[in-house]
């Protein structure tokens, strides 16, 4: 199976210190997996564009330690260059490339938003497709009044507080942080230094001034040069030959010309063939008939024979070893409860239907998946803690010293081996709680998935507090014992409970009746 693949393109807000953007570099490549594909600095702009491919765990993590870096080096306070910014990283866009989906990309956004909030400090804003309010979908939007005034009103009007984070902005400034389709970063310069004529061949060029649908452009002076800098968002349906072909003829209008073109990263191969094809009008041609698609072309994957996670597990569990048992069985149930109850929240999210809920179904999809990675540790932790157990049963109990050494080593043994299905017991709560939410809010076409969740987490419950039952048993100290019995007990009156209430939503949302 081919591996995830997702591209990032972090902006810096900085270009004329090589130094310090070879800093920010250097901390994304310190993390394993990421590779940056390309890297364009612009001192005119005072801005550097880094495109970034990878795992997404691997990219999510790269580019954190590059908003900390920068963060740390880059101060908005003394920041000049003709492209708007807000912050020290001004920009950061997820784009899926291979076995990925927009919504995926929104997740990631979104968990590092978050992130970046929580342990930088620095207010976050989510846009495009992870965008929470449709006047943050453009960026445009969002950088209004740039970082100078951004600085002013985030402090004092409720409409420019952030998605996460302070409503205060240090010398980092705030973040965009943002998932989209593959954007073409393309620039024309003309044969004038008069940025005007650029500034009005932006204007009629751009979609929000009566434009191209999926054009953004300003006009700036770079190099000395007038420029129209643009944003292709759909090179599909605006095609870029269409639209060098109108900045030509606009530019003749006021007597210039196209000097030459640029691009910023990376452009789609079919972007270019499509631009050749329009060019030389090839009205009968196809992908095959370039040699590099031959030979290029993938041959058959031999299907791979490797045994998946689960089958790993399963195969162990069935086999004659004592570890894992029952309370790995009872953590890998609630997982996968946690797992369902994510696709019902990622079921419901984006649909017009449920948009009143869709915020209280980004914080299941969040909850659920902390609690499935969390769970699936557990798998691990039980089996570890069980191993330590039957070790301390084989110290030796030669004299009595020995003896004493060992039932002290028993005695912590099952008291840890007792608190790891607690804690899966308690987990196994929390999805709970979180299905009930599905239940009740989520997409009703999945109500029975989310009700599913439900009961597995409860048979997780009661599977993870019969093995707490069986370990305190052999515990000396009644009163720890007294206090575990009494956790079981609360915890086994509030999965009652929320089944309870399970069954009602089901019902009335549904008319389908649980047995």
């Amino acid at each position: 199976m081919s591996k995830q693949l997702v591209e990032c393109i972090p902006n810096f807000s900085e270009a004329r210190r090589p130094e310090v953007v070879e800093k920010i570099a250097a901390a994304i490549l310190a993390v394993p997996g990421v590779q940056i594909l390309d890297r364009h600095s612009d001192t005119d702009h005072n801005r550097t564009v880094l495109t970034l491919l990878g795992e997404p765990q691997a990219v999510e993590q790269g580019v954190f330690e590059g908003i900390r870096e920068a963060a740390a080096l880059i101060d908005m306070d003394v920041h000049q260059g003709e492209h708007p910014r807000i912050g020290a990283t001004d920009v950061v866009p997820f784009v899926p490339i291979r076995e990925m989906d927009m919504r995926e990309c929104v997740e990631i956004a979104r968990r590092l938003a978050s992130r970046v909030a929580d342990e930088l400090n620095i207010p976050v804003y989510l846009y495009e497709e992870a965008a929470t309010r449709p006047d943050r979908v453009n960026l445009e939007d969002i950088r209004r009044g740039q970082y100078e005034g951004l600085k002013e009103e985030i402090c004092t009007n409720p409409e420019r507080k952030p998605d996460f984070g302070p409503s205060a902005m240090g010398k980092a400034g705030a973040t965009v942080i943002g998932a989209r389709y593959p954007l073409i970063a393309f620039n024309v310069y003309l044969t004038t230094d008069d940025v005007s004529i650029a500034k009005k061949i932006a204007r009629q060029v751009r979609h929000s001034s009566g434009g191209f649908r999926f054009v953004k452009a300003m006009g700036v002076l770079v190099e000395g040069r007038a420029q129209v800098s643009m944003n292709l968002t759909n090179f599909q349906k605006t095609p870029i030959a269409q639209v060098v072909e109108f900045v030509r003829r606009e530019a003749a209008r006021y007597g210039v010309a196209v000097h030459h073109s640029e691009l910023v990263g990376l452009i789609p191969q079919k972007a270019l063939t499509d631009a050749a094809v329009w060019y030389l009008q090839l009205d009968q041609y196809d992908d095959h008939q370039i040699l590099e698609n031959k030979l290029m072309a993938p041959s058959s994957e031999p299907v791979s024979h490797e045994s998946s996670e689960e089958n790993t597990f399963l195969d162990a569990l069935a086999s004659s070893s004592p570890t894992p048992g029952g309370g790995s069985a009872a953590a890998w149930t609630c997982a996968e409860a946690a797992a369902l109850v994510t696709m019902v929240a990622r079921l419901t999210v984006g649909k017009s239907k449920y948009k009143t809920v869709e915020p209280q179904m980004w914080a299941l999809i969040e909850q659920a998946e902390q609690l499935r990675k969390q769970l699936q540790n557990a798998v691990r932790e039980d089996a570890a803690a069980f191993e330590t157990v039957m070790n301390a049963f084989k110290l030796p109990k030669d004299s009595e010293e020995q003896m004493e050494v060992r039932r002290i080593a028993i005695q912590q043994a099952t008291l840890d081996a007792a608190t790891v299905p607690l804690e899966t017991a308690k987990k196994a709560l929390e999805v709970m709680h979180l299905a009930e939410n599905a239940v009740a809010s989520g997409n009703l076409n999945a109500i029975t998935d989310a009700a599913t969740a439900a009961h597995l987490a409860a048979a997780g419950l009661t599977a993870a507090a019969a093995n707490v039952s069986i370990n305190i048993a052999s515990l000396e100290d009644e009163k720890t014992c007294s206090n575990f019995q009494s956790e079981l007990e609360s915890l086994k009156l509030e999965k009652e409970a929320i089944l309870t209430r399970v069954a009602k939503h089901v019902t009335e949302r549904s008319q389908i009746t649980l047995i």
